[in-house]
């Protein structure tokens, strides 16, 4: 081949590598700095990076934005993610069969009172965070619509069927009088398949079909934003436009602040329901024990926590509106009466007030001043007026 031939053959190979190289590596670049720009674009944060479906998000963002739940700082996406919603309550069982349950650690807050038969039932609220699977979710009964209604107007409330025998503890039927029904109700009876569903499996253990049943709370919260509630309603009014916070400090005290032990002690109706809460000075968090061993989140495999205890005291009755056994159960949610907090490892004696279902339950100190709580999770322990609680 004549010399001058191979001469340009060679130029035109180079150029060819050159470009091609240029190519890929312009390619790379591009995509590297995409991928730099989505990992810092709010709209992109808020990613499913676990096996329960919950939203993870930026740790390493500056945590400027409060929660007005709990009162914890979180970074400015997660606040724009919670402030596209309302709180969102969910009825979580705790027959001794439904353990481990999935999602409550997530919850900005957690009330748990005395249903039937001995047995507790929570009521989980979430809002800042994302829980992603939760459940087994159960019914609904009618004190813990008092208390979801103190999360503003049309608060979001998850169950599946509910009492509905006339009388008292109607809980459906107070939800129908309440203009809920089909709008901020998210009863499973009138949602179903895909966003409710049963997994005979998940608990790691063979259980009663009543105790199979789940949703993801985005899912719930998409089922809200079809029926025009966002964080505003079908008005255009924001949830919050009625919502009390509750105050909270600005920090935590320090370790050397903080007493070395305190464990609260609920017997509630016997050893299998027992709970007590023990106090770790390190991280200023209470570890719940329930039937006498660590309760555990199904999706994180960790142990529930709290940073406030707060047990309210109130009248407890029978519905006696002739259901089976009479076990209907009523508590006096609104008036005042005694209630105990703890959080920093301290015991604080309080009282509590609510003047009507929707207003809010406030907390107050032996002087009447409003408590100021502990940033973190708050936990609502309902009890009958006397009932036992030892502290140590």
């Amino acid at each position: 081949m004549n010399k001058k031939v191979l001469i340009l053959l060679s130029v035109i190979i180079f150029i060819l590598a050159v470009g091609a190289s240029y190519f890929v590596f312009s390619k790379h670049a591009t995509t590297a700095q995409e991928e730099q720009s989505a990992s810092t674009n709010p709209s992109n944060l808020g990613k499913v990076t676990n096996n329960y479906d919950a939203l993870e998000f930026n740790p390493d963002l500056p945590k400027t934005e409060t929660c007005p739940l709990t009162g914890v700082k979180y970074g400015k996406d997660q606040e724009e993610w919670w402030s596209s919603h309302r709180p969102l309550g969910v009825m979580i069982e705790n027959e001794i069969d439904a353990r481990p349950q999935s999602g409550i650690n997530a919850a900005d807050v957690t009330y748990e009172t005395l249903a039937e038969g001995g047995i507790t039932r929570t009521m989980e609220i979430y809002y800042c965070q994302d829980a992603g699977i939760v459940g087994p979710v159960r019914s609904a009964r009618t004190y813990f619509l008092d208390w979801i209604s103190e999360y503003g107007n049309s608060p979001l409330y998850t169950h599946v069927g509910g009492a509905n025998t006339p009388g008292p503890a109607n809980a459906l039927g107070q939800i129908d009088s309440y203009g809920w029904s089909n709008y901020n109700d998210m009863n499973q009876f009138s949602i179903g398949f895909p966003v409710f569903y049963r997994d005979e499996t998940r608990q790691g253990h063979e259980v009663a079909t009543e105790h199979t049943m789940y949703s993801v709370t985005s899912k719930l919260w998409g089922v809200a934003k079809s029926r025009g509630l966002t964080n505003v309603d079908k008005n255009g009014t924001p949830w919050n436009s009625t919502f009390v916070p509750y105050k909270f400090a600005d920090a935590t005290p320090p370790v050397s602040e903080r007493p070395a032990s305190q464990v609260i002690s609920i017997p509630w109706s016997g050893p299998d329901y027992a709970v007590k809460w023990t106090y770790n000075s390190k991280d200023d968090l209470y570890y719940r024990n329930n039937g006498g061993v660590a309760h555990i989140d199904r999706n994180t495999g960790k142990q529930l926590t709290a940073s406030n205890i707060i047990i309210l005291f109130q009248t407890q009755q029978y519905a006696d509106d002739g259901y089976e056994n009479n076990e209907h159960l009523l508590y006096g949610t609104t008036g005042t009466g005694d209630a105990l907090v703890f959080e920093n490892g301290k015991e604080i004696k309080a009282s509590w007030s609510k003047s009507n279902r929707t207003a809010r339950t406030m907390i107050t100190d032996t002087n009447g001043n409003e408590i100021t709580f502990t940033p973190g999770k708050m936990w609502f322990e309902i009890l009958a007026i006397g009932a036992e609680v030892d502290v140590q």
